[in-house]
C-alpha cells in the first residue's frame, strides 16, 4: 500500500487520548510506553509506546485493509472478528496507527487471541468501554487535533514576529541566524556557494551533522550542466529544488536555497522536525534573501536625468558625473532563471542576452547557471566597441564551455579597427547565414580543433549531424576546412562577427 498522505492537521499522540479521563480508554495490549512493563497491559495512559493517531475510522469489515489510508484509529466492534492473527496484520500492513476494541454489543471482554495478535505485531490495543460511543472518541480526537494546530500557529505567529524583529537589528543577518536556532532548538548556518560558513548559530553539531548540510546544501543550489537537445544550446542551469532534507544519524537536516543570496543556502540541524518548521524556517529564507540581495549603487534620480539628457542630445562625457567615476565594463550574459545581480542598476534584461554596465574596478565573477562574456574597460564615448567585445566574449565562453570569459584586448585583433573587422567577418560567413545552426557549429568544431565527437557532445547533437553541417559549411564558404590558413581566418571572423 503506498505511504499514507499526511493530514493537513498534526497528528495526536495517542497517549494524549488515553489520558483524556471522561473517555475512560485503556491500552490493553501493544507496544508498552518507556518505563511499562512488557505485553499484556499497558496501563491507563503510560501506555501506547508513542503511537500518534491522524484520523479515526470505524469499520466491522472482516478486512479493513481495502478502506484505511495509515495512520488511523481503527474503531470496531468484533462483529466480524474471526481470525484475529489475520485482521491485526492487515491493519498493521495498511499502516494503522492503533485499533480501538468496543465492549458492547458483541464482546463482554476484549478476546484474549485479538490481545495476543496485537503484542505480536506490534499494535497498540485501547479497551472502549460500554458508556463510550465510538463517536465521542473521534469527537476527543479532532477537539486534539484542533487544540495542536492552535498551538501549532501560535508557535509560528511567535516565530514569524521574532523573525522579523531580528531582521531589524544592527546586524540583521547573525540575528536571524540566531532566532531561527532559539525558535527550532537546533543549528542554522548560511552558506556561501563554495560552501564556506558565512554565519552559524546555536550548538555546534557533530561533524558528520555538518557534513551532512553541506553535503545537501549542493541539491538546492543549480549547477552547470550541458544541454542534450538536437540542436545547438548554450549550457543551461540544471533546475534545482527551493529546498531538501535528509538526516544524519538522529539528527534532522534541511537546506534552503536563499533567493537573493547569488548562491547561497541556509541549513538547519535539529534534533525533531515539528510540523511548522518548514514555515518557521521559510520565513528566515525570505528575510535573508532580501537582506543578502545587493542593493543597487546610483541613485535612480540621477540615472533618469542622465538618459533625458541623453535622449536630447548630449554628448556621454557630459552625462559621465551622473552616473558616477569611469572607466566602465560591459557585460553579456545568457542563461537558465532569473538574470543574475551583478552589482549595478544599469542592467538590460528585456531579451535572451542581459546587458549590463558596470564600473570598471568592479569584480565580476561566475554565476551559477550563467555564461559571461565581460569587455575590457572603457570610457562613455567607447562603450558600443566595448559592448561588441563583451558580445564575442560571450559567445566564446558558450562555445568553449567557460562559466566566463574576459576581452583579451592582445593579439592581431587588437591591431585591426573593430568597425573593419566585423565587416570583413560578416562578409565572409555571409553564405552560412545568421540565424541557423551552421556558424554556431562551426565555431564550436574549430574550437575543438575538428574533432566529431567532442561537438556533438558540446552542441547535444549526433556526430553525422556535425559532419553533415560541416560539410555544408564547405559548400557554402567553397574553401578547404582542412587548410590551417583557411581555419585560420575563419576562426578570427567567427570572433569578430
Amino acid at each position: 500500500m503506498p505511504d499514507p498522505a499526511a493530514p493537513p492537521t498534526p497528528p495526536v499522540p495517542l497517549a494524549a487520548l488515553l489520558a483524556r479521563q471522561d473517555l475512560g480508554l485503556r491500552q490493553v495490549a501493544g507496544p508498552a510506553a518507556e518505563g511499562a512493563g512488557g505485553s499484556g497491559e499497558a496501563g491507563g495512559a503510560g501506555g501506547a509506546g508513542g503511537a500518534s493517531v491522524h484520523w479515526v475510522h470505524t469499520s466491522e469489515m472482516a478486512d479493513p485493509y481495502p478502506y484505511l489510508l495509515g495512520g488511523e484509529l481503527l474503531l470496531t466492534a468484533g462483529v466480524q472478528l474471526s481470525d484475529a492473527d489475520r485482521y491485526v496484520s492487515r491493519i498493521v500492513a495498511a499502516g494503522g496507527a492503533a485499533l480501538g476494541f468496543g465492549l458492547a454489543p458483541v464482546y463482554d471482554t476484549v478476546p484474549p487471541a485479538l490481545a495476543e495478535a496485537c503484542d505480536r505485531h506490534g499494535l497498540p490495543l485501547v479497551e472502549v468501554p460500554t458508556r463510550t460511543p465510538f463517536t465521542a472518541v473521534a469527537r476527543a480526537v479532532w477537539g486534539l487535533m484542533a487544540e495542536a494546530r492552535h498551538r501549532e500557529l501560535r508557535r509560528m505567529s511567535e516565530a514569524q514576529q521574532g523573525l522579523a524583529a531580528a531582521a531589524a537589528r544592527p546586524e540583521p543577518v547573525p540575528a536571524v541566524l540566531r532566532q531561527l536556532a532559539r525558535r527550532l532548538g537546533g543549528w542554522t548556518v548560511l552558506l556561501a556557494p563554495d560552501g564556506t560558513a558565512l554565519g552559524t548559530a546555536g550548538r555546534e553539531p557533530a561533524p558528520e551533522v555538518r557534513a551532512g548540510v553541506t553535503a545537501l546544501a549542493r541539491v538546492v543550489r543549480p549547477t552547470t550542466a550541458q544541454a542534450t537537445t538536437q540542436d545547438s544550446r548554450p549550457p543551461a542551469a540544471r533546475p534545482a529544488p527551493a529546498s531538501a532534507t535528509d538526516t544524519a544519524g538522529s539528527a534532522q537536516l534541511a537546506a534552503y536555497a536563499v533567493a537573493g543570496g547569488e548562491g547561497l543556502v541556509l541549513g538547519v540541524a535539529t534534533t525533531r522536525r515539528e510540523p511548522g518548521d518548514h514555515t518557521v524556517a521559510g520565513v528566515a529564507v525570505v528575510l535573508l534573501s532580501l537582506l543578502t540581495a545587493e542593493r543597487p549603487g546610483a541613485d535612480e534620480a540621477a540615472r533618469s536625468a542622465a538618459l533625458v539628457r541623453l535622449l536630447l542630445g548630449a554628448a556621454p562625457e557630459e552625462v559621465a558625473p551622473l552616473l558616477g567615476e569611469g572607466p566602465w565594463t560591459v557585460v553579456h550574459g545568457r542563461g537558465a532563471g532569473a538574470a543574475p545581480a551583478l552589482g549595478s542598476p544599469l542592467v538590460d534584461a528585456a531579451a535572451d542576452t542581459v546587458r549590463a554596465l558596470l564600473p570598471a574596478g568592479r569584480e565580476v565573477t561566475r554565476r551559477p547557471g550563467w555564461s559571461l562574456g565581460v569587455s575590457a574597460p572603457a570610457t562613455l564615448r567607447d562603450l558600443a566597441a566595448a559592448d561588441a567585445q563583451a558580445g564575442r566574449a560571450l559567445r566564446r565562453a558558450e562555445t568553449t564551455g567557460t562559466p566566463l570569459v574576459r576581452h583579451g584586448g592582445t593579439g592581431l585583433a587588437a591591431l585591426l579597427d573593430p568597425a573593419e573587422a566585423t565587416a570583413h567577418a560578416q562578409a565572409l560567413l555571409a553564405p552560412l547565414g545568421t540565424d541557423g545552426p551552421l556558424p554556431e557549429t562551426l565555431r564550436t568544431w574549430l574550437a575543438l580543433h575538428g574533432s566529431w565527437d567532442r561537438t556533438a557532445a558540446a552542441l547535444g547533437v549526433h556526430r553525422n549531424t556535425v559532419r553533415q553541417r560541416i560539410g555544408r559549411c564547405r559548400t557554402l564558404l567553397g574553401t578547404d576546412l582542412d587548410d590551417m590558413d583557411v581555419r585560420s581566418e575563419l576562426w578570427f571572423a567567427l570572433r569578430q562577427g
